[in-house]
């Protein structure tokens, strides 16, 4: 006898078999991923954690199920895997009876710093309105998960700047600003009404972590206007815009974003100084080229629709199920 049981460990029927739900989405999802470790990401669990869940299952079945060097499965794993998804299947269906939000009914909306800015929280409020039975969950992202967080499958869209250059990404457009320089109040930048690209480049800018995409670091450096020159970085790695403020407060190092920035952000004995000569730079809302799952085209619909009608990523009123009231061309200027 085979039982399936959610929730509490129970003692074991004599002769048969406990089996969690959660020991058979590891598996799945360690198949479907095809590594343990992205399934876990996958999941939101560790490692060890779905480890330990198919070493579980395998004990409560009685076989091995993955070979591990390569990945692949045995034959009782083709079994299971058949009977795993069924079982995962009518769970989902059961859900949706009972109103509850299954696997399919969650999207994972990945924001970096301020995102795009007061496109973001419209956005996400404007499709909560419009998909009341999707379950949405914030991720913040580093500034290493411009991309990695949706290739990996940790989120499903990501308002992140700027637009991620990978074939596997596609991006539509939110806002498109002007340049700051983010500097301590001490420094001579501070002073001016507006500095140059010239006038930046040479200065000690905060370091970013090993991994973070090549476009990102283009757009904190004006890797453009370089011509292959070094970067000047000072000894503080910043994994998000609040380790850049610290560093810039403390005359550590300095960086840049967009004008939207100095809206979202103060932090005493900081400085936004405008970058007169900069290229216009643009936040995006990213997802994966081959996701075309309704949930997040829908996303996608509502977020253009907002950014169509934004001045500045400003709204002038309230949003009616995705649909804006537009703004006076003056608005938020």
């Amino acid at each position: 006898m085979l039982s399936l049981r959610i929730g509490h460990r129970r003692r074991r029927s004599e002769g048969g078999h406990d089996m969690e739900l959660r020991q058979l989405k590891s598996f799945v999802a360690v198949v479907e991923e095809g590594s343990f470790a992205r399934a876990a990401q996958r999941l939101f669990l560790s490692p060890p954690a779905v480890t330990a869940h198919i070493k579980a299952l395998e004990h409560e079945v009685g076989a091995r199920l993955l070979e591990r060097s390569p990945l692949e499965l045995t034959d009782s794993g083709q079994r299971l895997m058949t009977c795993a998804r069924t079982l995962l299947d009518a769970e989902r269906r059961a859900l949706r009876v009972a109103g509850a939000p299954a696997d399919d009914e969650v999207l994972r909306v990945g924001v970096m710093g301020h995102g795009s800015a007061e496109l973001t929280p419209a956005t996400i409020s404007a499709f909560a309105r419009a998909k009341p039975d999707v379950t949405v969950r914030l991720v913040p992202l580093s500034f290493q998960e411009h991309v990695s967080a949706l290739v990996e499958r940790r989120v499903d869209v990501a308002f992140v700047r700027p637009a991620p250059a990978d074939d596997r990404i596609v991006s539509d457009v939110m806002t498109t600003e002007s340049r700051i320089l983010v500097t301590s109040r001490r420094s001579e930048p501070a002073a001016a009404a507006s500095v140059s690209v010239e006038e930046v480049l040479d200065l000690r800018y905060v370091d970013i972590p090993v991994g973070s995409p090549r476009e990102f670091a283009d757009f904190m450096y004006f890797g453009q206007a370089r011509n292959g020159d070094p970067v000047r970085r000072s000894e503080d790695v910043t994994f998000t815009p609040h380790d850049v403020l610290l560093s810039a407060a403390l005359a550590r190092g300095v960086g840049s974003s967009v004008q939207s920035f100095r809206r979202f952000y103060s932090w005493p004995g900081v400085a936004f100084v405008p970058i007169r000569d900069a290229p216009v730079e643009q936040t995006v809302l990213a997802s994966r080229a081959t996701d075309r799952r309704p949930v997040v085209a829908a996303f996608r619909s509502i977020a253009t629709t907002l950014a169509f009608s934004a001045v500045d990523g400003r709204f002038c009123g309230p949003v009616h199920d995705g649909t804006p009231t537009r703004w006076a061309a003056s608005a938020g200027r």
